[in-house]
């Protein structure tokens, strides 16, 4: 399905904040660990750690917070010259996470978010015949000017032969309402060649929470090469036109609920650029989230290409789904 490991991804970059030491309440936290966010920017981490490139498409804001993104994203060796800073009032994405699942808490700041101001000529300055596919998550798509860049970005990578994969990546936060949102989210679904959600977010798009896998097949049926339909600790259901495969979880000791998906992505995607069967593609993806969920932070928990073969040696097949 992929030519290659280059991907092109458009959608934020940020600041995450851990209360130290994990399992910390923030409430009572004297002391923070900081690292890169944002899902896009943690997908882009995950492929590079496992050999890929990952170019981003995005905004930051012109102050301390914006220039630490950027640090953190040289850092992991993740491409930007398409990352624009932006002035006036808007901020980069802000999350204090906690490392603990009991109670867990998650505080994100997303008022005037920079990303948003991402334009159509950010956009087309992008010379999309130089990756392998485009990624991106559905946040950008919550507001304008981003919605609007983010299509023509869809158009342009397909003109150029791209496939484009699509992270559902559902946050109400981020709209102005959940009509809107289904809508959006419908239209950029019927577009794209890989459509990856969980549960609620494919049941969210149905309109139906009980027919999200309805909506999973609807999209497959309708020209999608697939769509990958996260169940949690029941494991996913990947549905191509040629039929469908089930699979479980590798059962891990969970430090955090979050990061999962960004993982997921980045061990699935990367597992298809190296040619991998998708079923196998599919564990890599979901033995990356096993091992994120059980360490600090996202993008530096991200596994490199050693860690998750060891971990896949070391765990032999997932639980039964």
């Amino acid at each position: 399905m992929l030519k290659g490991n280059r991907f092109v991804i458009i959608g934020r970059a940020g600041m995450d904040l851990y209360p130290d030491p994990p399992g910390t309440r923030t409430e009572e936290a004297t002391r923070f660990f900081s690292c890169l966010g944002g899902s896009s920017a943690n997908i882009a981490v995950a492929i590079t750690r496992l050999g890929g490139r990952a170019d981003l498409v995005t905004c930051v804001a012109d102050d301390a917070i914006g220039r630490f993104a950027l640090n953190e994203l040289d850092r992991y060796g993740i491409g930007r010259a398409h990352v624009r800073s932006v002035g006036g009032e808007a901020r980069n994405t802000l999350a204090i996470v906690e490392s603990r699942v009991e109670d867990h808490q998650s505080v994100i700041y997303r008022n005037g978010a920079a990303d948003f101001e991402m334009t159509q000529a950010d956009v087309e300055a992008v010379d999309y015949t130089a990756h392998d596919a485009l990624i991106t998550t559905g946040t950008v798509l919550a507001a304008e000017p981003s919605r609007s860049a983010t299509f023509r970005a869809f158009d342009l990578a397909r003109a150029a032969g791209l496939p484009l994969i699509f992270d559902i990546d559902y946050r109400p936060y981020s709209w102005p309402s959940a009509d809107v949102a289904a809508e959006v989210y419908s239209r950029a679904g019927a577009m794209c060649d890989v459509i990856v959600g969980n549960d609620v977010e494919f049941g969210f798009m149905a309109g139906d929470y009980a027919r999200g896998l309805d909506k999973a097949r609807a999209l497959v049926a309708k020209g999608a090469k697939l769509a990958v339909y996260k169940m949690g600790e029941k494991g996913a259901i990947t549905i191509t036109p040629e039929g469908e495969i089930t699979t479980g979880i590798y059962r891990t000791q969970a430090l955090k609920p979050t990061g999962a998906g960004d993982s997921f992505m980045g061990g699935l995607v990367s597992g298809l650029a190296d040619g991998l069967s998708l079923r196998e593609a599919v564990l890599q993806g979901s033995a990356s989230a096993a091992m994120v969920v059980a360490r600090v932070g996202c993008a530096p928990a991200m596994p490199t290409r050693a860690e998750l073969d060891d971990f896949r040696a070391r765990h032999p097949g997932p639980d039964a789904a």
